[in-house]
């Protein structure tokens, strides 16, 4: 027969346990949800420091030394030179027509990326690719960061390559209202913009330079991000980019592919 101490004794063992569990369950909401900020927060320029002090890093980095080195062979090996560094001023004078469609395509060591840019609703941003595309800002430069935990990206346009770099200006946040951005979601194919745009304390719009990102699966953000292109061609490129993983990168802090991907010519044209 159990005694009342006894009896005591196990209900304030059972209240115990259950603390714990309580305790246990919220650490690791807490965890995913610092995974989901940071998954989002390596969007914004330069921002992989916050990505490793949420423990980014410690993921990728076990999620790295599980991928076979061999899968980033379908690259070739990148050609004689570099980003020529060239900046401005000012954005370019806005005179594209918007009633066109201007197309990007990417010829990348990894196999050819193409999207067609919508210059009615993004005049600044479409305007601004054909020009630095024209000055050859995007050749030898390579995608800097990938991130496939939470959010599905690969980034690019960064002649840096730390996800520091840009032309030198800005551009203005555009077509933020698309509806196809309903529910917090970028749809894989969308081509979007990088900013600086810090959505706790509400600064930093209109800060996009020259870093983009393109979708490669459905992708859960918030809207904060100028999507200006559709991918036509080369999600088969962005899946075997994404299926060789990422190397974290301990000076940049960033998460770059572990696939060579240097993006050796930009074109547009206008149909």
């Amino acid at each position: 027969m159990v005694s009342s101490e006894q009896r005591r004794k196990q209900l304030a063992r059972e209240k115990y346990q259950r603390q714990q569990a309580r305790r246990e369950e919220r650490r690791r909401k807490a965890r995913l949800r610092n995974i989901a900020i940071a998954a989002a927060v390596v969007l914004v320029l330069g921002a992989g420091a916050a990505y490793a002090a949420s423990g980014g890093l410690g993921g990728e980095e076990e999620k790295a030394k599980k991928q076979s080195s061999s899968k980033d062979t379908f690259c070739d090996k990148p050609s004689k030179g570099g980003p020529n560094g060239k900046q401005w001023k000012k954005e370019p004078a806005l005179d594209v027509d918007e009633s066109a469609t201007y197309t990007m395509d990417l010829k990348t060591t990894c196999g050819d990326i193409r999207f067609d840019m919508e210059a009615a609703k993004t005049p600044h941003t479409a305007n601004s690719f054909r020009f630095l595309a024209g000055q050859k800002f995007f050749d030898h430069t390579k995608c800097h960061r990938l991130v496939d935990r939470t959010i599905h990206v690969l980034q690019c346009g960064d002649p840096k390559a730390t996800g520091k770099g840009g032309p030198g200006y800005t551009l203005p946040d555009e077509n933020l209202k698309d509806p196809r951005l309903k529910g917090g979601t970028y749809p894989a194919g969308t081509v979007a913009m990088a900013n600086r745009y810090d959505a706790q304390s509400k600064k930093g719009r209109d800060t996009g330079g020259s870093q983009f990102f393109l979708v490669f699966e459905d992708s859960k953000l918030p809207p904060d991000y100028t999507p200006f292109g559709k991918i036509t061609k080369g999600m088969g490129v962005l899946k075997k980019i994404a299926d060789a993983g990422s190397t974290p990168d301990p000076q940049t802090q960033n998460t770059p592919p572990r696939a060579n991907v240097v993006i050796e010519r930009a074109t547009v044209t206008k149909s």
